[in-house]
């Protein structure tokens, strides 16, 4: 943890580098630029610590975790596994997590180790199924739970509280990993992986990228024409970053690359929540959107879009973007290029099913259900072609949607079997996950039961393949959750 410094007990640690001459005024003074020094040394530090971490240095401080000490160690006895990548469940099996990782599992009873057994909690599994935790690959922690007028209109620290219980109510739903597409989730994610708070892993893009007039533009009408370096709440709060010309996307990844994003966000077209833009238009001009990509890129990572429409998809793909989020509207031509050019494809089931934040009549609203017919075709091209298809429930500004996260998830059994759901929701998600490269805020591997994975877990009460709805009632069916080898919930007695 950094340094308090207290002026008054400072005793400088060595003089200043720069002397100061004459008597000058008090802020001059050499107690003061002692207290700087110290300060500004601190700072260098705590960035060095920081680079040498992110370049594997042995001399470094190691980032931060979430338990300050071990966990106690776990048994799981005669429970059936989904492993996030087979078709069936094992046989009645044992699992032992140790720490924060998953260190044995057997068809026979594990003998824990001396120490293990100091702490050890044994869980009768009585043939209950075990899962990893679910990943959601398109989230919105900041966004997910307040109307959209709310968010606009109100202080940070209230969109941060409803931030801090959003993403507690996340983790109680099953869901320990999710990459965030957009918003200030910075402070959440390292008041989480501090303890601070309980939520799931985040994966964060930071603020939305977004071209004048574009999806990530929120300003009201009356704030056109823009004045020179007068920022919008939405840009201050490091919800959106508006830019304009290549130059400025360039600045806006490496801001956002530099604050901790794991991937950028980029607005390639129009959406369906901003006021201005049409579904069918194109955002950035190609240099613009080659300039996010490649910032991306030159930090080990890579650019994802929202977009809808084959043209704006194509120009990202020409511009160098590794995912595109959405893609509702998509022709099969451009389905095919993406399978050729090895895109993710990050769909989201968006189906009118009565329930939306937009009023009838809106435009909005008519958006939205422009985009909702396309959803069909662009699961049975994404199929057809055989693109890595992710999902990602993209829930804004609606507290029943968000409690509904598990039946979002559930709505692909319109095309895919409970199998391949399970799959796409722990190691499919978690393979989109690692495309971070060296910028993945965690190490491990996740979306799978398997010796020496992370410990994420989740203890059903039924078989998921059998009942993909299980998981649609978290709090009834997730008997146990288990993030990063410490128990977030426990509703069965210990043996």
């Amino acid at each position: 943890m950094p340094q308090i410094f207290h002026e008054p007990a400072l005793a400088p640690p060595r003089a200043p580098r720069q002397k100061i001459r004459g008597l000058g005024c008090r802020c001059c003074g050499p107690r003061l630029a002692a207290f700087t020094c110290q300060a500004n040394d601190e700072v260098r530090r705590s960035a060095s610590a920081r680079a040498g971490a992110a370049q594997g240095r042995s001399d470094s401080a190691p980032p931060p975790r979430v338990q300050k000490t071990a966990p106690p160690a776990i048994l799981f006895e005669n429970v059936r596994i989904f492993d996030g990548k087979s078709d069936a469940l094992s046989a009645p099996s044992f699992v032992l997590v140790s720490g924060n990782l998953i260190k044995t599992i057997s068809p026979t009873p594990i003998i824990a180790s001396e120490n293990e057994n100091a702490t050890l909690i044994r869980i009768e599994g009585r043939g209950r199924t075990l899962i990893p935790g679910l990943i959601d690959a398109h989230a919105h922690l900041m966004f997910s739970t307040l109307p959209q007028m709310t968010i606009l209109t109100s202080d940070v620290g209230f969109i941060n509280v409803a931030a801090v219980k959003a993403a507690h109510d996340m983790l109680l739903r099953g869901f320990t990993s999710v990459r965030d597409l957009g918003g200030p989730v910075f402070g959440l994610k390292r008041g989480i992986d501090a303890g601070l708070a309980a939520g799931p892993r985040i994966w964060p893009s930071g603020a939305f990228i977004s071209q004048t007039g574009g999806h990530g533009d929120f300003r009201s009408p009356n704030d056109f024409p823009a004045r020179p370096d007068d920022y919008s709440f939405s840009e201050r709060a490091g919800a959106s970053a508006i830019a304009d010309d290549a130059a400025t996307v360039r600045k806006r990844a490496r801001e956002q690359l530099a604050l901790g994003a794991s991937q950028i966000k980029l607005m390639a077209g129009g959406g369906v929540a901003s006021p201005y833009d049409p579904l069918d238009v194109t955002q950035f001009t190609p240099e613009e959107m080659r300039a996010g990509a490649e910032a991306a890129e030159n930090w080990g990572t890579y650019a994802t879009v929202h977009a809808y429409t084959p043209r704006a998809v194509r120009q990202s793909i020409a511009a160098g973007v590794r995912c595109i989020e959405h893609g509702q509207l998509l022709d099969e031509a451009t389905v095919a290029l993406m399978a050729e050019k090895n895109i993710w494809w990050s769909l989201q089931p968006f189906l009118d099913i009565g329930e939306s934040p937009f009023a009838e009549g809106a435009p909005s609203r008519r958006k939205e259900l422009e985009m909702f017919r396309g959803t069909d075709g662009a699961y049975h091209l994404a199929i057809k072609h055989k693109v890595k298809t992710a999902w990602g429930s993209d829930i804004l500004f609606d507290p029943k949607a968000a409690a509904g996260q598990g039946a979002n998830l559930t709505r692909l059994l319109r095309w895919h079997s409970s199998a391949e759901i399970l799959k796409m929701a722990t190691s499919v998600n978690a393979e989109l996950l690692a495309l971070s490269g060296p910028r993945s805020p965690y190490e491990g591997k996740l979306g799978v039961v398997e010796e020496g994975a992370l410990a994420d877990l989740l203890l059903v009460d039924g078989d998921p393949l059998a009942n993909i709805g299980l998981i649609e009632r978290p709090e009834e069916n997730f008997l146990m959750i288990v993030k990063d080898g410490k128990i977030y919930k426990n509703v069965l007695p210990n043996k």
